[in-house]
C-alpha cells in the first residue's frame, strides 16, 4: 500500500514537471513536490525522521524509473537498510556510498580543501562523491548528513567555499539534491540555509511531530506547521490547509429529517450546505437526533459520516437500533460510516484528512461530530487551535454542499437556559436545534424548539420531544405554559401559594 502511495506521489509530481518528495502529503504541501535540479535541506534534531524523508525522497525516484545515489556519511549502509526495513521502506535499487565514520576517511581526522584531493595523503572524501556522481549521474541524491563534512574542513569559511563548489558540482550534473543538517549551539547551520533553494524544519515534541516549510525558491508553498508521523510504511504529512474556494457547485436544497413534526419546526428541515448545531444537556436525545436525519439520507442512498468523541461506537449501535434506527443495514449498505476517535490519537491535520477522504473520495453528504467538548479534549492542540480549525473544517464542508451536525453537550441538566458552554460557537451555526429537560407536575419530560435559522423563517413554538421504541416522536406545541427554558414550566394560574 505504501509503496503504491509513492509511485502515485512520484506521477502526480512529474505530471506537474516537479520532483515528488515520496511523501504525497508533503507533494501537496510543496505545491507539486521539489523544483527540479535544485538543492534541499531537510532540519531537525536526531530521530526526527530526516533520514526516513529522504529514504522516501529515492524510493520515489526509483518508482519513477530514475537513478538514485545515497551518500551515508554517519550511519552505515547496513544500518540504513535495517532501519528502512524495519519502516517497511524498501531501499532495493538504491546506489551506496558508504562515507561512515567507519571507513577511513574520518579515522584520519585530515582537514583539506574539498576540491584539493592531490594535497592530502590517502582517498579524498570529495574524491570519493564526485566519482561516483560522475560515474553514476544520479537523477536524486541524498547526502546524510551534509554537515558531517564541517568537521573535515579547517575553518567555516572554508567549509561554505567547498560546499558551494560542491553543489555546483552536482546543478552542472543535472541532480536534485536533498541533505539532512544537524545543528548544535556550537555549530549552527545558517550557513547551509542560504546555500540551499529550500529549507524543511522537522520537529518533535512531546504531543506530535510537524514539519515546517520556511524557504522555498521558485515557488509557493503552505505555511506551516503541518503534522508529521512516522509509522510502519514511513512518514506520512497531513496538511493544515483546508481548501476554501467555492468552486464546488451544488443544488441549494433542504433535507428532511423524516419526522413531520421536526421539519414543521425546521420549516421543512435542514439546507445542504450549512452548520446545524444540535444543543441540550446529557440523555436528552442529541445524538439520537442527528442519526434521524442520517437514516433519511440513508433511505436516498446518500452517505452519511459520524465521528464519535463522547460515546463509544457499541453504545451507539445499541442505542440506534433500540429506537428503530437501522443502523446496521445502513452500515452494510455502506451508506453510513462511524468513527471513534480515541482520546490525544490525533492532530487536528489527520483529522482534517480523515474528514476529506469521507466527502472527496467517498462522497458523504452529512458529516456529523459528536460532540464540540469531546473534539477539544481529544485532538492534539491548544484550545483556541481546535476552535479556529473547527471552523475553518465547518467552512470546508459548506463550501462542498456538505451537511453539518454538530452535537453540543451543555452542563446544567435544567435551569437558566444556555445554546452551548464553548464561546464563539454559536455564529457558526445556520441552525441551532435545542433540546430540553423538563420538570412537569413532577414527571420528567422534554421540549424541543429552534433557536436559529439563517436560511428561513421557523416555527417559534416548543414543542414535546420523545423518544420511543418506534423512534423519534415530536408532539403538538406546548401552549399554555412559561418558563419552559428554564426547565420548570409554569401554567398562567400557578403562583405562589397564598
Amino acid at each position: 500500500m505504501e509503496e503504491a502511495n509513492h509511485e502515485s506521489a512520484a506521477r502526480d509530481a512529474s505530471a506537474e514537471g516537479r520532483v515528488s518528495t515520496g511523501v504525497d502529503g508533503l507533494d501537496k504541501v510543496l505545491g507539486g513536490g521539489f523544483v527540479p535540479n535544485r538543492t534541499y535541506m531537510v532540519r531537525g534534531e536526531p530521530g526526527a525522521g530526516k533520514s526516513i524523508l529522504g529514504m522516501h525522497f529515492l524510493r520515489a525516484g526509483l518508482d519513477a524509473g530514475e537513478s538514485v545515489l545515497y551518500i551515508n556519511l554517519e550511519e552505515s549502509t547496513k544500518n540504513v537498510k535495517q532501519n528502512a526495513a524495519s519502516l517497511g521502506v524498501e531501499l532495493d535499487g538504491v546506489d551506496f556510498l558508504d562515507l561512515s565514520p567507519d571507513s577511513e576517511y574520518f579515522a584520519q581526522n585530515l582537514s583539506y580543501d574539498i576540491f584539493s584531493p592531490d594535497e592530502v595523503e590517502g582517498g579524498s572524501v570529495t574524491e570519493e562523491i564526485t566519482s561516483r556522481v560522475e560515474e553514476l549521474n544520479p537523477d536524486r541524491l541524498f547526502i546524510d548528513p551534509l554537515t558531517q563534512l564541517r568537521y573535515l574542513a579547517p575553518d567555516d569559511y572554508q567549509f561554505r567555499k567547498q560546499i558551494l563548489s560542491l553543489m555546483r558540482f552536482f546543478n552542472v550534473q543535472g541532480s536534485t539534491v536533498l541533505f539532512t543538517a544537524q545543528a548544535t549551539e556550537s555549530r549552527p547551520d545558517d550557513d547551509l540555509q542560504f546555500i540551499c533553494d529550500g529549507t524543511l524544519n522537522l520537529e518533535r515534541t512531546d504531543e506530535r511531530r510537524a514539519v515546517t516549510v520556511t524557504k522555498f525558491r521558485g515557488s509557493d508553498f503552505q505555511s506551516g506547521p503541518h503534522t508529521l508521523t512516522i509509522d510502519r510504511g514511513g512518514i506520512e504529512v497531513f496538511s493544515n490547509r483546508l481548501p476554501q474556494a467555492s468552486e464546488y457547485e451544488f443544488e441549494s436544497e433542504t433535507i428532511s429529517s423524516g419526522v413531520p413534526e421536526l421539519d414543521q419546526l425546521l420549516n421543512g428541515g435542514i439546507e445542504r450546505g450549512t452548520v446545524t448545531i444540535i444543543t441540550g444537556p446529557t440523555g436528552v436525545g442529541k445524538t439520537t437526533t442527528g442519526i434521524q436525519f442520517m437514516k433519511e439520507a440513508a433511505g436516498r442512498g446518500e452517505r452519511s459520516v459520524v465521528y464519535l468523541f463522547e460515546e463509544n461506537e457499541r453504545t451507539l449501535r445499541e442505542r440506534s437500533n433500540a429506537v428503530n434506527i437501522p443502523i446496521e443495514q445502513m452500515l452494510d449498505r455502506d451508506v453510513l460510516s462511524i468513527n471513534e476517535t480515541e482520546s490525544l490519537s490525533l492532530s487536528v491535520d489527520e483529522f482534517n484528512q480523515r474528514v476529506r477522504e469521507e466527502v472527496e473520495e467517498k462522497g458523504a453528504e452529512i458529516v456529523m461530530i459528536d460532540g464540540i467538548v469531546g473534539y477539544k479534549f481529544a485532538l492534539l492542540g491548544e484550545n483556541d487551535e481546535l476552535t479556529h480549525n473547527l471552523h475553518t473544517l465547518c467552512k470546508y464542508l459548506q463550501n462542498r454542499g456538505i451537511s453539518v451536525i454538530l452535537i453540543n453537550e451543555v452542563q446544567d441538566i435544567t435551569g437558566d437556559f444556555q445554546v452551548t458552554d464553548e464561546g464563539g460557537l454559536s455564529y457558526l451555526a445556520d441552525n441551532i436545534l435545542f433540546l430540553q429537560h423538563l420538570e412537569l407536575n413532577g414527571e420528567m419530560r422534554k421540549a424541543v424548539g429552534v433557536l436559529k435559522k439563517r436560511t428561513s423563517d421557523f416555527e417559534r413554538q416548543l414543542r414535546e420531544f420523545r423518544i420511543t421504541e418506534y423512534g423519534v416522536k415530536i408532539g403538538e406545541p406546548l401552549t399554555g405554559l412559561s418558563g419552559i427554558l428554564s426547565g420548570r414550566p409554569e401554567t398562567p394560574n400557578d403562583g405562589p401559594e397564598p
